[in-house]
């Protein structure tokens, strides 16, 4: 966040409409992401076992006409120990701009959704709604909004992995 907007008075800034879809899709996308964090965490030592011995080391890069199989195992490796830390450092600010929502409604709604990995249908039945409620549907929507300001305020969409 620029001094300028502190200057101005603004707080608390609103995330925008594009900010707003990142939340949502990186929501919708976290019960994936947790699994495969899961998967790296358990199993690092057989994924570079794999990446060492398999042929996906063989050749990254198709166009190749001769390989080093050793230095691509390397690339391999390191590009998975990317991945598993920017789904950390996204996973995390989640969690923290969850925690800062006010209502307890909303909160349990989204980590319901979005953190458990139910479908919007199961959310409302959860509550005792039925499936197709507003109330509901409102607090999941107003959970996004609530979850994208409180990424922008913790400065996520200037980083890389708000950026994706």
């Amino acid at each position: 966040m620029a001094v300028a907007e502190w200057e101005d008075g603004v707080l608390f800034p609103e995330a925008s409409k594009t900010e707003i879809a990142r939340t949502k899709f990186l929501l919708g996308k976290y019960k994936n992401m947790r699994l495969l964090m899961d998967d790296y965490e358990n199993h690092t030592k057989d994924m570079q076992q794999v990446a060492i011995d398999g042929e996906v080391a063989r050749r990254i890069d198709q166009d190749d006409l001769h390989a080093d199989k050793t230095a691509n195992a390397v690339i391999v490796i390191e590009k998975q120990r990317r991945v598993y830390e920017q789904y950390r450092f996204r996973e995390t600010a989640l969690k923290r701009a969850h925690s800062l929502i006010l209502s307890d409604d909303i909160k349990k709604a989204i980590r319901f959704r979005y953190f458990e990995g139910h479908s919007l249908k199961a959310t409302c039945l959860f509550f005792g709604y039925d499936e197709k409620s507003s109330t509901i549907r409102g607090w999941v929507d107003t959970g996004i909004v609530t979850i994208a300001n409180n990424l922008k305020l913790l400065g996520f969409f200037d980083s890389d992995a708000g950026k994706f």
